[in-house]
C-alpha cells in the first residue's frame, strides 16, 4: 500500500513538474523583446501586479519613463532588466555635475543594492522631435554627459548604460530610401557629437520606429508596407529589396550611422508599436495584425537587409494612457496591448511562435460600482447638449469618438452620453461630476453599443493604497484608546 501510494505521488509530481515547464515554455517571450510601462494615467494600477503581469508572460526587460521609487522597489529581485528615464524638463538642471551625482545616488544607487536590475538610463524622450524645434538641442548631450560621470563614479558604468530615446525624425531622406539616410541639417552636429558619446561609452543609440505613423502621416502610403505578411508591395534600393517600411527605418539608421563614421554602434528600437483607437487605421485587428508578423519575423531571428542580426527591441505599450497629449492625434492614448484596467484587447505571442492565445492580464482589479453617467431620456432640444458635451471632453478622454474610432457609429445622444460618462468615471463617480446643467442622470445599465464601450472608473493603486493607510490608521487609533482606557 504504501508503495503504491509511493507510486502515485512520484507520477503527480512528475506532471506538475511537466506541467510546469510546458507552462514555462509556453509563456517565455522572446529574449529580445521588452515592452514599455507608461504612467500617464487616471488609473495606475498596483506595480507590483503590473510584475506579475510581465513575469506571467515572459517578459525580461521593461522601459520606464521615469524612476519612480514604487515601481523599481516592485522590480526588485525579479531579474527583469529594467531601463529608466529621466524627463525633458529635467535635463537642463542634471547637466551639473552635483545634480547628476544626486539624481544618481537616489534613483540608481539605491536600487540597484535593492536588486533592481538598471541597465539603461535614458536621458530624455525624443528630445529632438520637430515639433520641440531647438528647445532642448543644447541641453540633452550635457546631461548625457553629466549623468554618464555620475555613473562612472559610483563604478557601474559598465552595468548602467547612459543613452537617449530619440524619434526616427532625427532621420531624414532626399529620395524616401535609405541609402540617402542622415540625420537632420538642424541636429546635425548635436548628434555627431551624441554618436561619438555612445560610441566611446559602448552605449546603444535607441530609435523609436512607428510602422503606423508612415501610414497616418501620408494618405498615399502602401498600407502592406506598414506590416510583415508578404502582400507583395516592395521597392528597391541599391539592390536591396524591401517589403516593409521598418526594415527600411532601420537602415536608413545604419546609413546614417555609417556616413558619420560610427558604423558599429549597437541600435536598439526603443518603442515599436500599433495603436487600438483614435484613427481609421486604429484598431485591434490591425494592431494584432502587426504584431503578429513582427514577433514572428523577431522569433525567425530576422534582421534587416543591412542589419541581419536580430534587433533589441521594446514594444509600445503595457497600457492605455489616458493623460496622454493628443497633439500628435488620438491615437496617442492608445497605443496599449492592455487596457487601462489590464485586460488584454487582442491575442499576441510574445514568443514569436504565432499561437493564436490571449496574454495573461493584471490580476485583481476592482472597478468601481457598475453604473455610468449619460445624457438624460428627458432632454429633448439636443443643440442645448453642445456646450456640456464640448466641457466634458476638455476635461476627459474622448478620443474613442469621431471618423474612423471605436465609437463612430453613436449619435449626438450616443456621444454626449460617451463624453459624460467619461468625466463621471475619472472624477470617482461623484455625484456632482454627474449634472451638467440637469441634462445628465445615472443608469445601472451599461450604455456601451457594439464597439464602442463605455468604461467604468477602476480603484487606483494610489487609492487602494490611500484606504489601507486610513484602516491601518484607525485601528492604531482603535488599540491606543484601548490602551488609554483599560491599561
Amino acid at each position: 500500500m504504501a508503495q503504491k501510494k509511493g507510486m502515485l505521488w512520484a507520477s503527480y509530481l512528475i506532471f506538475v513538474l511537466v506541467h510546469c515547464q510546458l507552462q514555462r515554455a509556453r509563456c517565455d517571450a522572446l529574449p529580445n523583446v521588452g515592452i514599455n510601462w507608461g504612467a500617464l494615467t487616471s488609473y495606475p494600477l498596483n506595480p507590483s501586479s503590473v510584475v506579475d503581469l510581465l513575469k506571467h508572460n515572459g517578459i525580461k526587460k521593461v522601459k520606464l519613463f521615469d524612476a519612480d521609487s514604487w515601481t523599481l522597489s516592485a522590480l526588485a529581485g525579479t531579474g527583469i532588466e529594467v531601463m529608466v528615464g529621466i524627463p525633458n524638463d529635467q535635463m537642463e538642471r542634471l547637466s551639473d555635475i552635483d545634480e547628476a551625482e544626486e539624481w544618481v545616488r537616489k534613483n540608481l544607487t539605491k536600487h540597484l543594492r535593492n536588486g533592481v536590475d538598471i541597465r539603461y538610463i535614458s536621458v530624455g524622450n525624443e528630445p529632438f522631435l520637430t515639433s520641440y524645434g531647438s528647445k532642448y538641442t543644447g541641453s540633452t548631450l550635457p546631461a548625457m554627459k553629466s549623468i554618464h560621470e555620475a555613473v562612472e563614479n559610483i563604478g557601474v558604468a559598465d552595468q548602467v548604460k547612459v543613452t537617449s530615446c530619440l524619434n526616427a525624425d532625427v532621420l531624414v531622406s532626399s529620395s524616401d530610401k535609405p541609402s540617402d539616410g542622415e540625420f537632420r541639417g538642424d541636429i546635425k552636429d548635436v548628434m555627431k557629437e551624441m554618436i561619438e558619446f555612445l560610441d566611446y561609452g559602448d552605449s546603444p543609440f535607441f530609435v523609436n520606429i512607428y510602422p503606423f505613423l508612415s501610414l497616418y502621416l501620408n494618405p498615399n502610403f502602401p498600407e502592406e508596407l506598414a506590416f510583415f505578411d508578404g502582400s507583395g508591395k516592395s521597392f528597391e534600393d541599391k539592390g536591396t529589396v524591401y517589403t516593409n517600411v521598418f526594415d527600411a527605418n532601420v537602415d536608413t539608421l545604419v546609413w546614417a550611422l555609417k556616413k558619420e563614421g560610427h558604423p558599429d554602434v549597437k541600435i536598439i528600437v526603443g518603442e515599436v508599436g500599433w495603436p487600438t483607437d483614435g484613427h481609421k487605421s486604429a484598431n485591434q485587428d490591425k494592431a494584432k495584425r502587426f504584431y503578429d508578423g513582427f514577433l514572428k519575423k523577431l522569433g525567425n531571428k530576422q534582421g534587416s537587409p543591412l542589419h541581419p542580426e536580430v534587433l533589441d527591441v521594446y514594444l509600445f505599450g503595457l497600457f492605455d494612457e489616458n493623460l496622454k497629449s493628443i497633439e500628435p492625434g488620438k491615437f496617442e492614448r492608445h497605443w496599449g496591448i492592455f487596457g487601462y484596467d489590464g485586460k488584454p484587447k487582442f491575442p499576441i505571442d510574445f514568443s514569436g511562435k504565432g499561437d493564436d492565445k490571449m496574454p495573461v492580464g493584471v490580476k485583481g482589479v476592482r472597478y468601481k460600482e457598475k453604473k455610468w453617467c449619460v445624457l438624460s431620456e428627458d432632454v429633448k432640444e439636443l443643440n442645448a447638449v453642445y456646450d456640456a458635451y464640448g466641457y466634458a471632453c476638455a476635461n476627459a478622454d474622448c478620443t474613442s469618438l469621431g471618423y474612423g474610432c471605436s465609437c463612430a457609429d453613436l449619435d449626438v445622444r450616443g456621444n454626449a452620453s460617451y463624453a459624460f460618462n467619461q468625466y463621471f468615471q475619472v472624477r470617482e463617480q461623484s455625484v456632482e461630476a454627474c449634472d451638467f446643467n440637469g441634462m445628465a442622470t445615472i443608469v445601472k445599465r451599461d450604455p456601451s453599443e457594439g464597439t464602442c464601450k463605455f468604461p467604468l472608473a477602476i480603484e487606483s493603486a494610489a487609492n487602494s493604497l490611500r484606504a489601507l493607510d486610513a484602516i491601518i490608521r484607525s485601528r492604531l487609533l482603535g488599540l491606543a484608546l484601548f490602551f488609554v482606557t483599560f491599561m
